[in-house]
């Protein structure tokens, strides 16, 4: 009964270590990724079709998140919503399966005496430090402290659970190449992480099991991590599919090419003789050379891996209409430092569809064209359905664990899509005056339209710079005051011409019904003027240090 007892003890410790590694690592996890986010973003918008560049990227953002699966599912993301393409994933996909087994190697360093130290400096700083970047260092301790007590308390159990002729027998049936094979890809499926896999092989290795009862466990779970970014890929573009398909094809056949090594040709026991110690030892960096081999090998040939992925998902995607989001998508949202970089993007395509409206609002207006007022109501189509969706990914996002910077831009987004928006509107309402034009209820005199076409060009103006600067971050104290400098024009310009129009109405030079709609389109102007420098000084808090410098007075 004692040893049923042990037996059940020994058990729950196994799976409490497991729970603490898998705790351990994903919050050493976030805490890396958020302390690093600026310069993930700046990898993936310095990424190249060179596949080999893409390789670098997909090692170094994986071994800061500590998970191929999260790049992978990344990566589906970013092909799903067209921002990268196959050639740019396959490379980015090879490259994390080099950066995991990286990672994995830091398991392998004994700091299990350290741990609770670890943790309780990690847990001291998130406890008593209020600052962002302190805190994010807490979170990286703790975490790495209770990653390797789990390992701890794996080992521990282990050691006696080894012992027990029942568990011996399992580890025999491991040997088997297909038993191996089948324990790796379910576990690893299971647990959706292989760097928690080989914590486990790890504790086992340190408890006196072979390297040979775990190395086809180590190939067969390589293929089990593809299953996170497979089912990611449901219900996404055919191009979508065939990223994840890649990832498993390339660990497939890696795996395929190393269990066809180990049973033909003494490889176990080549790396025991150049790796001397136990399995501990052996087993990351056997993960370490079956992924930098396997990419070795395919990377020059992943044109032909993704020639095969598209005669496996046949067939091209259907034009997607206009209504929806390019950059964004859900499974970014795993990796928030870089949904921060994209929801931007798609904010800069909101306000670039709001310049062009405004082109055409104005085109419609002083060139009476019924053409171009119905490709702005069109236009503003997609803007509403932008600022809603926006919303929405922005609201995901701030419930997200980002840095301090990224959390001010999240706000100044929501602030710079709100003007952009009414931006939109005010152009769907110089359409609408457009009309009554283009109907022939109404005339504006020359001088009338002389006046409307000298606020189009400070507008258009002011609306130009104030995209530039929030597109680009420009912070140059020059293009700053031209914004103010033309704000204030635009303003004395409007009382101007409003008294010259209540002049024309008094000397009988205008109609009423032309006056309202000279009136309105001012009123109009103005406002998109207005708009325009809220959206130039939406990131208010990088402005204010400038305020400082200037007499700049932000609009309220």
């Amino acid at each position: 009964m004692s040893s049923c007892n042990t037996v059940h003890s020994n058990i729950a410790l196994m799976l409490g270590g497991l729970g603490l590694f898998l705790f351990g690592m994903k919050i050493m996890g976030d805490g890396l990724e958020v302390a690093a986010g600026s310069k993930l973003k700046v990898l993936i918008e310095k990424l190249t079709k060179n596949k080999y560049m893409g390789a670098v990227v997909g090692l170094i953002v994986t071994a800061v998140i500590h998970s191929s699966a999260a790049t992978t599912v990344m990566v589906v993301g970013f092909v799903n919503t067209g921002f990268m393409n196959l050639t740019q994933a396959a490379g980015i996909i090879m490259g994390a399966n080099i950066g995991t087994a990286i990672a994995g190697l830091m398991l392998a360093i004994p700091f299990e005496e350290l741990a609770p130290l670890i943790i309780f400096l990690g847990v001291t700083i998130l406890y008593f430090l209020k600052k962002n970047s302190h805190r994010n260092i807490g979170q990286i301790l703790a975490g790495f402290g209770m990653l390797f007590w789990g390992m701890h308390l794996m080992t521990d159990a282990m050691q006696i659970l080894s012992e027990l002729e029942g568990f011996k027998q399992i580890m025999g049936l491991l040997m088997n190449p297909l038993f191996g094979f089948l324990a790796g890809i379910i576990v690893t499926a299971i647990i959706h992480s292989s760097s928690a896999i080989v914590g486990v092989l790890l504790s086992m290795g340190g408890a006196g099991i072979a390297l040979e009862n775990v190395i086809f466990i180590i190939y067969g779970q390589n293929i089990g991590t593809c299953i996170t970014a497979l089912m990611a890929s449901i219900g996404t573009t055919k191009t979508a599919r065939r990223a994840a398909l890649i990832h498993l094809l390339f660990n497939m056949i890696g795996a395929l090419i190393f269990a066809v090594i180990t049973l033909v040709f003494p490889f176990t026991h080549w790396i025991k003789m150049l790796i001397a110690g136990t399995a501990a030892t052996q087993i990351p960096f056997v993960h370490v050379f079956f992924n930098l081999a396997t990419t070795a090998i395919l990377l020059p040939f992943s044109n032909l891996l993704i020639k095969v992925s598209c005669k496996l998902v046949p067939g091209e995607d259907e034009v997607q209409e206009d209504l929806r989001l390019i950059y964004l998508d859900n499974r970014i949202l795993n990796t928030p430092s870089i949904a921060v970089s994209q929801v931007l993007k798609e904010v800069e395509r909101m306000a670039d569809l709001a310049k062009c409206n405004f082109k055409y609002a104005m085109q419609s207006f002083l060139e009476n064209s019924q053409k171009r007022v119905d490709k702005v109501y069109k236009n503003e189509k997609i803007i509403n359905f932008l600022n809603r969706s926006i919303t929405e990914y922005l609201v995901k996002i701030n419930g997200l664990d980002i840095n301090d910077a990224d959390k001010r831009l999240v706000g100044s987004l929501f602030r710079a899509i709100n003007d952009i928006e009414r931006v939109g509107d005010y152009c769907e309402n110089i359409c609408e005056l457009s009309e009554i034009l283009i109907a022939g209820r109404a005339n504006l005199s020359e001088t009338a339209l002389e006046e409307i076409e000298s606020m189009r060009i400070m507008v258009e103006s002011i609306l130009n710079e104030a995209v530039f600067i929030f597109c680009t971050d420009n912070q140059e104290q020059d293009i700053i005051d031209i914004v103010d400098k033309t704000e204030d024009e635009i303003d004395d310009k409007t009382e101007e011409f409003k008294e010259n129009h209540i002049d024309r109405l008094n000397k009988g030079e205008c109609s009423p019904i032309a006056g309202t709609i000279f009136m309105d389109i001012l009123t109009s102007l103005e406002r998109i003027a207005d708009h325009a420098t809220n959206i130039a000084f939406s990131n208010r808090q990088r402005h204010m240090k400038m305020l400082k410098k200037s007499d700049i007075k932000l609009p309220v």
